[in-house]
C-alpha cells in the first residue's frame, strides 16, 4: 500500500514531520509539505450558477496525489488550537472537489485509510481533541475511515522525539504499515 503524507507546518523538519517519516519509514510513500505548494483560499461559489471557477494552483495535482495512494495521514502543528493554515485552505478546497466532475473526490477518498498527527506544546493532549474531533467531523462527512491519531508533545524541533508514547504509537503504525 502507498502512503501520502500531507504536511500541514510551514516549518521544514518540525516535529509533525518528524513523527510522519518515523511512521512510514521503510514503506512506500509520498510525501508534500502543503506550504511548499501553491494552494488558493477557496472561493465559495457552491450557490453561482456555473458553479466553482477553475483555479490555478497546485490542487489539481494534490487531487491526483490522494486518488493514486491508499494510505493518507495528514500532519499538523496546533496552531490556535487548530490545525495549521495550509492544512486549512487544503481542507476548504474540497468544498470545490466535491463538486468537479473530473474526479469522483468523495467515493475515492472513503477507499482509502486516514491517520492523523499532531503536534503541539504544554497539555498537547487536551488541547488537540478539539481538533481530532473536527478531523472525525470531516471523514464522517466524507464516509471516510478514521484510523487512528496521535497527539505528540513537542515545540522545539526535535522535542517530539522526548514523547516516547507518541513516538511508541507511529513505530506501530509503522509496523502494521509494513505488511
Amino acid at each position: 500500500m502507498k502512503t501520502l503524507v500531507l504536511l500541514g507546518s510551514t516549518r521544514e523538519n518540525g516535529n509533525s514531520e518528524w513523527l510522519a517519516k518515523e511512521a512510514v519509514n521503510g514503506t512506500e510513500y509520498t510525501m508534500v509539505a502543503l506550504a511548499d505548494l501553491s494552494i488558493q483560499a477557496i472561493v465559495d461559489q457552491r450557490h453561482k450558477e456555473g458553479g466553482f471557477t477553475h483555479i490555478q494552483d497546485d490542487y489539481d495535482h494534490l487531487v491526483e496525489l490522494m486518488l493514486s495512494h491508499d494510505r493518507l495521514i495528514f500532519a499538523t502543528p496546533l496552531y490556535w488550537y487548530g490545525m495549521s493554515g495550509p492544512m486549512k485552505d487544503f481542507f476548504d478546497r474540497w468544498s470545490q472537489y466535491l463538486r468537479d466532475d473530473r474526479y469522483q473526490l468523495k467515493s475515492e477518498l472513503q477507499k482509502k485509510e486516514n491517520y492523523v498527527i499532531i503536534s503541539g506544546g504544554k497539555d498537547a493532549g487536551v488541547k488537540a481533541l478539539p481538533l481530532v474531533q473536527q478531523f472525525a467531523y470531516i471523514f464522517e462527512f466524507m464516509g471516510m475511515t478514521f484510523n487512528d491519531y496521535v497527539i505528540c508533545k513537542g515545540v522545539k524541533p526535535g522535542e517530539v522525539k522526548d514523547d516516547t508514547i507518541a513516538v511508541a504509537k507511529v513505530h506501530e503504525w509503522n509496523q502494521s504499515f509494513s505488511k
